[in-house]
């Protein structure tokens, strides 16, 4: 189980950092999703830092589980907000890569709970 734990911990930051990097230099496709949905462009600095934390607690849960299974309850928080917005814009095909990530961020939370 510490294994899967690592693996999936840190193929989720790896996604993390990428679409922290992606919010932070303004991705043409990134924005234009975001935007459409109501993102103001002011907060992505501030998704891309959550999405940074998240990242780096996943990663440092692999030496102190309970900080990896606390960040990543906040990557499926933010996962689930993500997919709230998009639902709420009515944009029912954006919806599935937030929905996808969410059940994906589950992982390393049941994986960190079950190797503490």
């Amino acid at each position: 189980m510490f294994v899967a734990y690592i693996v999936v911990a840190v193929l989720m930051a790896v996604v993390l950092a990428g679409s922290a990097r992606a919010k932070l230099v303004r991705d043409a496709k990134i924005t234009a999703g975001l935007t459409a949905v109501g993102v103001p462009e002011e907060w992505f600095p501030r998704l891309a830092a959550l999405e940074i934390a998240g990242a780096l607690g996943l990663l440092a849960g692999i030496v102190f589980r309970p900080l990896g299974v606390a960040a990543g309850v906040g990557v499926v928080l933010y996962f689930a907000g993500a997919l709230v917005t998009h639902l709420r814009a009515r944009d029912v095909k954006g919806a599935p890569v937030p929905a996808v990530l969410l059940l994906v961020a589950v992982a390393p939370v049941a994986l960190g709970l079950a190797t503490v």
